[in-house]
């Protein structure tokens, strides 16, 4: 017997290997077209499901059903169908879940749908809120069923819950992201027909359609109360599918519910019979073809729809519901970054570290008051803000990094120019003790003036103590070359009034000023005393006065002012004297004889 079996499941293999594929002959029954993955994180292609759809060459429509698990969605499904449990979507009556993935009832109905024949594909999901699974996992099974369908039916018992509509709200926008990736544009999400249906043992008091309306109106938010906000953005994400949904109630068919299957219409509460039908009617009003890119899909289209939108939700980053708020916060926060880093790239640096410092602050609390006027959330929410506030900071770190790097350009070129003005300054042609100061002056107002930064402080210090040193050093030569240059002065001078001008006092104040110099440092025996000296004080004051001022620079014009002055002394010693004579100056020398001009006497 179990030899036999054995020979039995080896040819039934072998049989399936020689025909090389497997076709199938019934198709009045239910298959699987996406099925999860062994985790049950992702989602995969069941290619039953997939031939039972691309057979149909006319366009296809599809309705179907999400909802919590063990909210009989499958024995609703029957029911449109017009199928018992037998026959139809496999009903469960255990605590877990029967369906696994998206199934489709493999016989479409038929119907004219606006002079077009349209088949009609029903669709039975994996109910969310079920243990062993993620919620990464539930998102795409209702993000999915969201793209496929033409009519989707949000199966809900007794009431609507908030978790129902921030689930909706999130599947819509999974839906509306993936559905532009797959076109390769980014477009609006075309949305199906989306249908509340309410299952409930009471139908008195406010009807289905007023408590959807009262469950996605915005909440009256006078006193500004965050919390409300951030519910009321969840409405207005449903805002694509605001006119396109309706609602519809439908009681409890028995009170045994786990006898429903062997229960024949006659068995059931009447209103539920009764609403059943109506229901039928309400969805084949509302259904139309599927259509993508403006044209309706026919079975093999729509397949590889499918393959492209469920490859996009494979690959693409998908946070859970349980998240849902990091997700409205993600693009909430970039845009906040995004506030921050402009407001700081608008900054010219380098800039003081306390000013650096403010406006980050500033720009800080500008972004953090525009991520909490728009984020969602509590617990959530504070994380993103954290979240913020960290990338806030690395941001802020970069630049601070630029400020010094900056700073340390600016006030090494500064520096560096200071440098070089205080060597020139050491090799003025006439040494200028005013002169000196006032590029000395010049130099630091210019340095702390231009220098700012972090780096100002360490540059500062190098900077005093450069010009300590060009000081000390200008300083300890000034009177020992203005003593040289007053000594060959005085020579000069003395050889301008004796020969040249042939002025006397000009000779014998040349001849007082080099004794003065010259017999006074050998008094003393030392240069140095000298330069307490009143009288030298009186030179150098002098000196001060003829060489530098902020009218006249003789270093700079020394050497035209002395072509001019040598030109001038040449015209008055060559025809000066002979045009004008000597009447008009002081005692000159007279070389002629006194008694040359005097008649000679026999």
């Amino acid at each position: 017997m179990e030899i036999s079996y054995w020979v039995s499941v080896v040819s039934i293999v072998l049989l399936f290997l020689v025909s090389g594929s497997f076709s199938i002959d019934n198709f009045h029954q239910a298959f699987p077209i996406v099925e999860p993955d062994p985790g049950h994180t992702k989602l995969r292609l069941s290619r039953e499901g997939l031939e039972a759809i691309s057979r149909i060459t006319t366009p296809i429509a599809a309705v179907a059903v999400i909802g919590p698990y063990r909210s009989g969605k499958s024995f609703l499904l029957n029911q449109l169908l017009s199928l018992s449990c037998y026959e139809g979507f496999g009903v469960g009556h255990m605590r877990d879940t029967k369906t696994k993935g998206i199934w489709v009832w493999g016989t479409p109905l038929e119907l004219d749908i606006d002079g077009v024949r349209t088949s009609v594909f029903y669709l039975d999901t994996e109910g969310f809120e079920s243990i062993g699974k993620s919620n990464v996992y539930d998102d795409r099974i209702f993000a999915l069923a969201t793209v496929m369908s033409s009519v989707l039916i949000y199966n809900l018992p007794e009431t609507i819950r908030e978790a129902d509509i921030s689930r909706l709200s999130f599947a819509v926008e999974l839906a509306e992201e993936f559905y532009g990736r797959v076109k390769g544009q980014d477009v609006a999400f075309e949305p199906a027909k989306l249908l509340w249906l309410i299952q409930r043992d009471f139908l008195q008091g406010k009807s289905v359609k007023e408590m959807v309306d009262d469950a996605l109106r915005h909440v009256p938010n006078t006193n500004g109360d965050k919390n409300i906000d951030q519910v009321n953005q969840i409405r207005d994400s449903l805002a694509v599918m605001g006119d396109n949904s309706t609602a519809f109630s439908l009681p409890q068919p028995h009170l045994m519910r786990t006898k429903l299957c062997d229960l024949k219409d006659d068995d059931l509460d009447p209103i539920y019979v009764k609403k059943r039908e109506q229901l039928k009617e309400l969805v084949a009003s509302v259904i139309r073809p599927k259509i993508v890119q403006g044209k309706p899909l026919n079975g093999k289209e729509f397949v590889s729809f499918l393959e492209q939108i469920l490859e996009a939700l494979n690959k693409g980053e998908i946070p859970s519901t349980g998240s849902l708020v990091e997700v409205f916060n993600k693009g909430i926060l970039e845009r906040c970054l995004k506030l921050y880093s402009e407001r700081m790239g608008k900054l010219g640096l380098p800039m003081p570290e306390q000013s650096l410092r403010d406006a980050h602050e500033r720009s800080r609390e500008e972004a953090m008051k525009a991520f909490d006027e728009q984020h969602f959330g509590r617990h959530h929410a504070k994380r993103s803000a954290e979240q913020l506030d960290e990338e806030v900071k690395e941001v802020y770190k970069n630049v601070i990094m630029a400020n010094e790097y900056q700073s340390s350009k600016l006030c090494e070129a500064l520096y560096t120019q200071c440098e070089d003005r205080m060597d020139q300054l050491q090799v003025l042609r006439l040494p200028s003790m005013a002169k000196f100061n006032a590029g000395f002056l010049q130099c630091n107002q210019s340095f702390e003036r231009g220098c700012i930064g972090p780096s100002k402080a360490n540059y500062e210090q190098r900077m005093t103590k450069m010009m300590g040193k060009s000081r000390s050093l200008f300083i300890k030569e000034y009177n020992q070359r203005l003593f040289n240059w007053l000594v060959a002065f005085s020579l000069v001078m003395v050889v301008v009034g004796r020969f040249i001008i042939k002025f006397i006092l000009i000779e014998m104040g040349a001849w007082i000023l080099f004794i003065f110099l010259e017999t006074y440092t050998r008094m003393f025996w030392s240069a140095e005393s000298l330069y307490y000296n009143p009288v030298w004080h009186f030179i150098v004051a002098t000196w001060e006065t003829l060489v530098y001022s902020p009218i006249l620079d003789l270093d700079r014009w020394a050497i035209p002012v002395g072509c001019i002055l040598a030109l001038w002394i040449l015209y008055w010693r060559c025809y000066g004297r002979q045009k004008h004579g000597s009447r008009w100056l002081l005692p000159m020398y007279n070389t002629r004889k006194s008694g040359s001009n005097r008649p000679r006497s026999d």
